[in-house]
């Protein structure tokens, strides 16, 4: 991607143009897999699991400001500072395949996510559907390489817009008992399935692309510290907000899904799965509130899988020190996705199996990415407090944890 300065050297921009980079990143947590996995916690375990999502945001939140933080100090991405540090070409190979690994799984997921959608809106056959998300997503990609961050940023934040008037319609329209969110704030679980479900949601909300991206995103979006942006001080200032913003934005987009489930589909049959969860909608609420759900979910593909090839790109680029072209970089990750729509694997599943993918790649993003903002050759005075880096590691900690569990308990059936 092309590192651009859009500050106008001859004047301060205001606040509010400051803010951005966090919703882009945070279209992360809006997407197929996402929905899977609250939807699913809502209709099995009703209002259990609501304290999980809103831990779950806590712990994103500082990640992804953190990431943020490293990527305007330093004037780098995660990727690029942790491949100059790899003097060791074979080690910096492999540290790339798996991060290209999330990646994939990560476009496995979002791909199939916006299939399902244009699926469940037209009819459109899976594979159909799979490719035409591909192409929509690679004329996002071509808008930020060729018109600069700002114009792709302007479009993702709608994605976000659409996305939370489709997910949270038709909690809005009826919601929820007060008391019974309340209670689903106490921490606690009933049975290995709550579990299992909880580690989904908690493990795989920091997803690794996520990170990535948005280190990479404030990087072109504000540039290296030439004199011409706004003092470091100011951006954080921003950025914090910006975070904020964008993790409110998500955490409730998310709780609106599981309360939805909860409300109007605990105990319906199918809700498993995507397509049984719009179906069980549409029978509960009407079709209105399921075309919207639909709807956000075409939305949360289109968007989410922007996103990470946006941050595959930048992966490869600072593993590898290769820049390679959109179309090309777009198919790498488009082609495994298609193979697993023509495969006809059940949709629902292949996401579930993304999310474990995903879990594998945590530890070589979080780890890092604590370590660096901790460090003073790195990020000078704007190195972490100790508390900001013992919160960092213990979330990093709880993050590894949660995902060992997601692991045992999906490759065990527990």
């Amino acid at each position: 991607m092309p590192k651009t300065l859009d500050v106008p050297p001859t004047r301060v921009p205001r606040s509010g143009w400051l803010l951005g980079p966090a919703l882009v990143a945070g279209i992360a947590y809006l997407d197929p897999g996402n929905v899977a996995s609250n939807m699913s916690a809502g209709a099995e375990y009703g209002f259990l699991l609501v304290w999980v999502v809103v831990l779950a945001n806590l712990m994103a939140w500082l990640v992804q400001y953190l990431s943020a933080k490293l990527g305007i100090v330093t004037g780098q991405s995660l990727a690029e500072l942790i491949g100059a540090r790899m003097r060791n070409r074979p080690a910096r190979i492999v540290y790339w395949l798996q991060a290209e690994l999330v990646v994939m799984a990560t476009d496995i997921a979002e791909v199939i996510g916006g299939a399902v959608a244009l699926h469940l809106l037209f009819g459109v056959p899976l594979v159909l559907g799979g490719l035409i998300t591909g192409v929509v997503s690679l004329g996002l990609l071509m808008l930020a390489s060729r018109r600069g961050i700002r114009p792709f940023q302007r479009v993702m934040i709608g994605m976000v817009v659409i996305i939370a008037i489709g997910f949270s319609a038709g909690m809005l329209l009826a919601p929820p008992d007060a008391g019974d969110v309340l209670g689903g704030l106490v921490p606690r679980f009933e049975g290995s399935g709550s579990v299992l479900l909880a580690a989904s949601i908690l493990g795989a909300t920091v997803m690794p692309h996520a990170i990535y991206a948005h280190s990479a995103l404030v990087r072109d979006r504000f540039g290296a510290d030439d004199g011409t942006r706004p003092p470091v001080g100011r951006l954080l200032r921003a950025t914090r907000w910006d975070v904020s913003i964008a993790m409110i934005a998500a955490g409730s987009v998310n709780l609106c899904m599981l309360l939805l489930a909860a409300t109007h589909l605990p105990g319906v049959a199918g809700t498993d799965t995507i397509e049984g969860a719009h179906a069980a909608l549409g029978s509960a609420m009407g079709p209105v509130i399921a075309t919207l759900f639909a709807v956000g979910l075409l939305a949360s593909g289109l968007a989410s899988t922007s996103v990470g090839a946006y941050a595959g790109a930048d992966v490869m680029h600072g593993l590898l020190k290769v820049d390679v072209p959109v179309l090309l970089r777009r198919a790498v990750t488009l082609i495994p996705a298609i193979i697993v729509l023509g495969l006809d694997v059940d949709p629902t599943f292949a996401l579930v199996l993304s999310q474990v993918v995903l879990s594998f790649g945590i530890p070589f993003a979080v780890i890092p990415l604590v370590r660096l903002t901790a460090r003073r050759d790195v990020m000078g005075a704007q190195r972490n407090h100790v508390i900001t880096s013992t919160l960092g590691l213990l979330v990093a900690a709880a993050l590894i944890v949660l995902n060992v569990m997601l692991l045992w308990l999906t490759f065990t059936g527990g």
